[in-house]
């Protein structure tokens, strides 16, 4: 008698069983069914597809409104060098930028030469001071001013006012020098605060760089 092989073997027990496989064998198919999808499923999920971008595709950004700066009498200058007739003395203000970004002051524009001061009795500019207004006139006007309203003159260095300092957090600036007292003044305008006059215009640029330490220190060339 020829013996059967192990395959011809398995086939007569699943015959002689009605066509049913041991549960042992039936374990190793399903198994082995099992792990050949998971392997194809792990292929699958590291296959690298390559995928484009769409002409046009874009975002949205949107730039800050400009705001003006305000410049601003301090109420107590601590003026080192004080006016005198045929004399220049020192101006002490403060800068206000209330934009979102820095700005960088590098000259003003000034008022004419015939554009005064007023007088006031204390630095509070609150009162002013009898016979020392600017229709006196006081004489009080800023230095290198001329005929020509709206001079500019470049500040000897430019000063950056830090973002969003308005108004609690402003620069304070003593410009040296830049206030002038003619010959002419009246005595009335002996130890006197003045509120000088207004400024014509300013030339600044926005954005980024580093913002001056308060109190700074400046002047303006002729």
């Amino acid at each position: 008698m020829i013996e059967p092989d192990s395959k011809d073997a398995s086939v007569a027990a699943a015959t002689n069983l009605g066509g049913r496989w041991p549960l042992g064998r039936r374990m190793k198919v399903v198994t082995a069914v099992v792990g050949a999808l998971l392997a194809g499923a792990t292929a699958y999920a590291a296959t690298n597809w390559v995928v484009g971008l769409s002409a046009g595709s874009s975002g949205e950004a949107q730039s800050a409104a400009v705001s003006n700066l305000t410049i601003s009498a301090v109420a107590t200058p601590a003026a080192t060098n004080v006016l005198y007739p045929g004399a220049s003395g020192d101006v002490v203000l403060t800068i206000s930028n209330p934009n979102p970004f820095p700005v960088t002051v590098t000259a003003v524009n000034l008022p004419t030469n015939t554009t005064y001061g007023t007088g006031y009795t204390s630095s509070a500019l609150s009162t002013t001071q009898a016979g020392c207004v600017s229709t006196t006139p006081s004489d009080v006007i800023w230095n290198f001013s001329t005929s020509t309203s709206g001079n500019s003159h470049s500040l000897t260095s430019p000063v950056t006012v830090a973002a969003s300092g308005q108004p609690n957090n402003p620069l304070t600036v003593t410009l040296t020098n830049d206030a002038s007292m003619t010959s002419a003044a009246p005595p009335a305008c002996e130890n006197t605060y003045f509120s000088m006059p207004a400024l014509t215009g300013v030339t600044a640029t926005g954005g980024a760089s580093t913002a001056s330490i308060s109190p700074a220190t400046d002047s303006w060339t002729s």
